[in-house]
């Protein structure tokens, strides 16, 4: 099994523990570390929609938290006929770590749908390397 079909199933697995009691849209990502690692994570919402949290959110809290601080690419799982590319603030978010090349994956229940690199999704970004003194 190659490492990307490792990611989509991981990111399918975790989709099923998504805690979505309102809108019903589930979605999961796994996240691939430069040291071979993958760390996943599911959208888990609340009644006071601001206050949820997007899988992609918190794969990258997972990461960080097994010690991990770069993407080397990612699979994001949504279902639906149209492609559920990260939002704003997590392509923000995946930003921080990760380059301009990593590679992101979108996903369906059939397979990989289409794939960017976080440049083509965040083009021009701001990042850490603009605070570099």
């Amino acid at each position: 099994m190659s490492t990307l079909d490792k990611l989509f199933e991981a990111a399918r697995a975790i989709q099923a523990n998504a805690y979505v009691p309102y809108s019903r849209f589930k979605v999961g990502a796994a996240i691939l570390t430069s040291d071979g690692r993958v760390f996943v994570g599911c959208n888990v919402e609340n009644a006071a929609y601001p206050v949820g949290s997007c899988a992609e959110a918190g794969a990258i809290s997972a990461m960080i938290a097994g010690g991990a601080d770069r993407i080397a690419a990612i699979v994001v799982m949504g279902d639906g006929e149209h492609l559920v590319t990260p939002c704003g603030g997590c392509r923000q978010r995946i930003r921080e770590f990760a380059f301009p090349d990593t590679p992101i994956h979108v996903a369906g229940p059939e397979g990989i749908r289409k794939s960017f690199t976080l440049g083509e999704l965040l083009p021009y970004s701001f990042g850490p390397d603009n605070l570099s003194l």
